[in-house]
């Protein structure tokens, strides 16, 4: 199975729920398994700023397979892969992006979210990464 348009939408949809939910607007980046974007949402009055950041979060979930976050633990200094953010024309290695998987575990695609606070961020992912 693939992320269809249909699936990517409903990642959006329950993105923008979790967001309004805690009035933080957001922007919503969601990326097929080639990290190629597939939908992407800003809500009025989500920082332009964070755009960017949403769509790096997505990347760097669907590239390695995991939380954004998780890649982050890789890179901290002492860590095994210092500077590993700084491939892939550069990833973010913090919470808000996660890789969405089939029900089979295969990653398909993934959710970046950016526009809060890093606890809100995730928070917001990760209701939108349980949508398919």
């Amino acid at each position: 199975m693939s992320l269809t348009e249909e699936t990517a939408h409903a990642v959006i949809k329950a993105a923008r729920v979790a967001a309004n939910s805690i009035g933080v607007p957001m922007n919503i980046a969601v990326l097929d398994a080639g990290a190629h974007l597939k939908a992407f949402a800003r809500m009025d009055g989500a920082l332009l700023g964070s755009i960017d950041v949403a769509l790096r979060k997505a990347k760097t979930a669907v590239l390695f397979g995991m939380n954004s976050e998780a890649v982050g633990e890789f890179c901290k200094p002492g860590g095994p892969s210092p500077g590993l953010e700084l491939t892939n024309g550069t990833l973010v290695v913090f919470a808000g992006g996660i890789a969405i998987r089939n029900a089979d575990g295969i990653v398909i695609g993934s959710v970046g979210v950016s526009g809060g606070a890093i606890e809100q961020d995730l928070l917001v992912a990760r209701a939108a990464a349980s949508a398919p």
